[in-house]
């Protein structure tokens, strides 16, 4: 599945948690999640919200040990424990992302960063259930618009800073980001890692069936916008098919009109998809024909025969290639009195010649008049 992120007022662990389980992420598998790495004391539900007259999900989370400074290592440690493997790769490289940036800032070893704000058991709650979420709802890639930055000011352990923060700026690079005069940190570091963690490619949303759309709530209220995070789950697009076809060629310089003709014919006769003739000059500046046929390999050898007995050529080129095909179907109207079918594809409906050209013929009308017809009554 695709996770399409819109996050106008930006993003944090808990808003995005709450989306996901809004989406329908089982909210018991989220919690068996976080409870395999053995965290004791927190809890995490969800409530179901109006902010601004939009109908969201929260995430809370409740801990016993409310302290926000640990070692960055230490809830690295933790949440490598959480299950499945795949819920623990992912919190991982969130907890590991902030903590490799922290480090740089700091002139420390990642290991031995020292974590302030972030350093809650609530950012292994935040980090395994966000994985946990993504995993229970078979998420394989995540897209998103730009990340809406706030403006002023953050106040953390070292004081004020810019928002946003400097370590968030870090863990945004790559990332599409706008700026907005929403006030204070808009993008979390937790929720700038996860994004970094999950893959998120920024750009429009990508071709898919739209299955599911729910809004993480925030905690902040602004004046100009709800402080939603709007997230749509969608299923890929199934292309058409694509078949392996061969195309076989030959120049032809000494044949007739009427026997290029009857080769086409012969071999759409014999099973080819497609056959025609393109006009070119040859060696000795000789007018000449193109004669290409278009089949399936397993009508290969048989066409290959037909067309050296029918041209007298003395070989035939061939090459592979791919053909999409669109999807088509064949119904059938009368037209006074005359069987007339027509091709339907996607974009386009077309009334066969053959039966055009016959019913035109008994009823003495023109061509385009019978097929206008046909139109009509299959409207």
């Amino acid at each position: 599945m695709i996770l399409w992120l819109n996050p106008v007022t930006g993003v944090s662990g808990d808003m995005l948690l709450g989306a996901l389980i809004g989406l329908g992420a089982p909210l018991d598998e989220v919690r068996a999640a976080v409870e395999s790495t053995g965290l004791a004391g927190c809890r995490l539900r969800a409530e179901q919200v109006q902010v601004d007259g939009i109908a969201a999900t929260r995430a809370v989370v409740e801990v016993d040990d409310t302290s926000t400074e640990r070692r960055a290592s230490e809830l690295l440690a933790r949440v490598r424990q959480a299950r499945p493997e795949p819920v623990a790769e992912l919190a991982a490289a969130a907890v590991r992302a902030i903590a490799e940036v922290e480090g740089a800032l700091h002139g420390q070893h990642p290991d031995d960063v020292h974590l302030h704000e972030i350093g809650g058991l609530d950012t292994v709650v935040d980090t395994v259930g966000v994985a946990a979420a993504l995993h229970a709802l078979d998420v394989t890639a995540v897209h998103s618009a730009p990340l809406a930055l706030g403006s002023g000011t953050v106040r953390c352990a070292h004081g004020l800073l810019p928002a946003p923060a400097p370590a968030t700026l870090q863990l945004l690079r790559g990332a599409a980001v706008v700026g907005t005069d929403l006030p204070g940190e808009t993008v979390t570091p937790t929720g700038a890692a996860l994004l970094q963690a999950a893959g998120t490619r920024f750009v429009p949303p990508p071709a898919m069936t739209v299955r599911e759309t729910a809004y993480g709530a925030g905690t902040k209220r602004f004046a100009q916008r709800p402080n939603v995070l709007s997230a749509t789950l969608g299923a890929p697009l199934t292309a058409e098919p694509v078949e392996p076809m061969v195309v076989l060629e030959c120049n032809v310089d000494d044949v007739t009109g009427e026997l290029l003709g009857h080769v086409i014919d012969r071999a759409l006769r014999a099973g080819a998809a497609d056959a025609w003739t393109t006009p070119s000059t040859t060696k000795k500046s000789r007018p000449a024909h193109v004669l290409h046929v278009l089949c399936h390999p397993n009508r290969e050898a048989e066409l290959t025969e037909l067309v050296l007995a029918e041209t007298g050529s003395l070989g035939v080129r061939r090459h592979p290639v791919d053909r999409r095909a669109l999807p088509r179907r064949t119904t059938e109207v009368t037209v006074d009195g005359h069987r007339i079918r027509l091709k339907h594809g996607p974009w386009h409906t077309k009334p066969e010649h053959d039966d055009v050209a016959a019913a035109a013929d008994a009823l003495g009308l023109p061509l385009r008049t019978v097929a206008a017809r046909a139109l009509a009554a299959e409207r």
